[in-house]
C-alpha cells in the first residue's frame, strides 16, 4: 500500500587541528586504491576549475518537499544549464571522457579509470569515475568498475569526511543517462547537505531499507562494507541487476536466453544503480519521466528523474513544475509511480522473484 499522501511539508532552506596518528582508523581495503588525499584533491580541482570558468555549478535553492517519504528537491538554475549547440547530422556526437580538459582531469585510478570533475555540477565537488577506453554504458557494469567506485567511497571514510560519498549510475533509455561512454557519478554527501537546516531529517534514500520499502517504485538493496571484495560486490551486482530483469519481465514480459540475465555485454533492461559504504542499490526503470499538471489537469511540463532519485533527490527544472508538485504532491507520487514498477503491483509477485 502507498503512504497517505498530505501536505507537503517545507524547510528553507573541523577538522582537529591536535591530530593524533594512533587514534584514526585504518581500513584495509581490496581491489584499486583512491588517493588518499582523494577528498582534498577533488576540492581544490573544483574551486579552482570553477573559478576559471572550466565548470558550471548551479546553486540548488534546496527545499524539502515531503511526499510519503520521498524528499524532492528544487533546482530553478537547471533551467538555465547552457548547452551545447546541436550537431550537425553528419557530425559524431563529442565525447566528454575520451579527451577531458586538464583543469577537469583529477587522477588515474586504477589500470582502467579515471577521475574527472563533472563540469556541470549538481552539488559542489560532484565528479566521475570513467573507463580510459570507450566503453558502452547501456552495457552490464564490470567488477573493475564497481570496485573502482567502492574505492572512491572508501577515501570520503576519516579524515573530516564522515558523512561519506554517494555514487550512481544511470544506465538505459529510461534512467536519466545522457553521455554513452561508460560512467559513474559522485557526489559527496556533505555537499549534498548544502542549504538544509541542521537537524534536517534528509537521509540517503539508498541507505534507508524502510523508505525504500515503503517507496511508490520497487528497488533492490544488498548489504556491503568497504571491506567488500571487488568480486564479491559483483556478484551483489549481479544478483540484483537480475532481480530487477526478472521484475520487469513480470511485468512487461521482458524474455532472454538461458536460464539468467547475461553477465555480460548490452544489460538487457533501464536501470539506477546506488552505492554507498553500507548498501548497493538496483532500481529498475520503465519511463525516464513523467507529466507534472496542475490541479486542473493543464500540463506544465515533465518530471524527469535519474539516480539521484535514490539519494532522495530529485531534480525540478521549472518554477511552474515545482509550484505544480508542491500545491498538489499527488502528481509527484504519480511520477514515481510510472518511472519504474509500482509498488502495489509488485509486492503480489514478490514471492517469485
Amino acid at each position: 500500500m502507498l503512504p497517505a499522501l498530505t501536505r507537503p511539508q517545507l524547510m528553507e532552506s573541523h577538522n582537529d587541528s591536535h591530530f593524533k596518528a594512533y587514534a584514526m582508523p585504518v581500513v584495509i581495503m581490496p581491489g584499486p586504491r583512491s588517493p588518499a588525499n582523494l577528498p582534498d584533491l577533488v576540492r581544490t580541482a573544483f574551486a579552482k576549475a570553477r573559478s576559471a570558468g572550466d565548470l558550471s555549478y548551479f546553486p540548488t535553492q534546496v527545499t524539502t518537499l515531503l511526499v510519503g517519504t520521498i524528499p524532492l528537491r528544487f533546482s530553478p538554475a537547471l533551467a538555465n544549464k547552457p548547452r551545447a549547440p546541436p550537431a550537425s547530422p553528419s557530425q559524431k556526437p563529442a565525447d566528454p571522457f575520451a579527451n577531458p580538459p586538464p583543469s577537469l582531469h583529477l587522477c588515474p585510478l586504477g589500470p582502467a579509470h579515471y577521475l574527472v570533475l563533472n563540469k556541470f555540477a549538481i552539488v559542489p565537488e560532484h565528479f566521475i569515475l570513467a573507463t580510459n577506453e570507450f566503453k558502452p554504458q547501456s552495457h552490464v557494469l564490470e567488477e573493475a568498475d564497481l570496485g573502482a567506485t567502492l574505492a572512491c567511497i572508501g577515501a570520503y571514510e576519516g579524515h573530516g569526511h564522515a558523512a561519506g560519498l554517494f555514487a550512481f549510475f544511470n544506465g538505459g533509455e529510461h534512467s536519466g543517462a545522457s553521455q554513452p561512454h561508460r560512467h559513474l557519478q559522485m557526489l559527496p554527501v556533505a555537499r549534498m547537505r548544502d542549504g538544509l537546516e541542521e537537524h534536517s531529517a534528509w537521509n540517503l534514500l539508498a541507505d534507508e531499507a524502510d523508505q525504500l520499502q515503503r517507496a511508490p517504485f520497487v528497488a533492490f538493496t544488498e548489504t556491503i562494507s568497504l571491506n567488500t571484495s571487488p568480486a564479491d560486490l559483483h556478484e551483489k551486482y549481479l544478483k540484483l541487476y537480475r532481480r530487477a530483469c526478472r521484475a520487469v519481465a513480470a511485468q512487461t514480459g521482458l524474455a532472454w536466453d538461458g536460464p539468467e540475465p547475461p553477465a555480460e555485454g548490452e544489460a538487457l533492461i533501464s536501470y539506477n544503480l546506488a552505492m554507498t559504504k553500507n548498501t548497493i542499490v538496483v532500481l529498475p526503470r520503465l519511463a525516464e519521466g513523467a507529466a507534472v499538471a496542475e490541479r486542473s489537469g493543464e500540463p506544465v511540463g515533465r518530471l524527469a528523474l535519474n539516480g539521484t532519485l535514490l539519494a532522495g533527490t530529485a531534480l525540478v527544472k521549472m518554477e511552474s513544475e515545482w509550484e505544480a508538485l508542491k500545491d498538489d504532491p499527488r502528481g509527484l507520487a504519480d511520477a514515481l509511480r510510472a518511472i519504474g514498477i509500482p509498488r502495489e503491483e509488485f509486492d503480489g509477485k514478490a514471492q517469485k522473484l
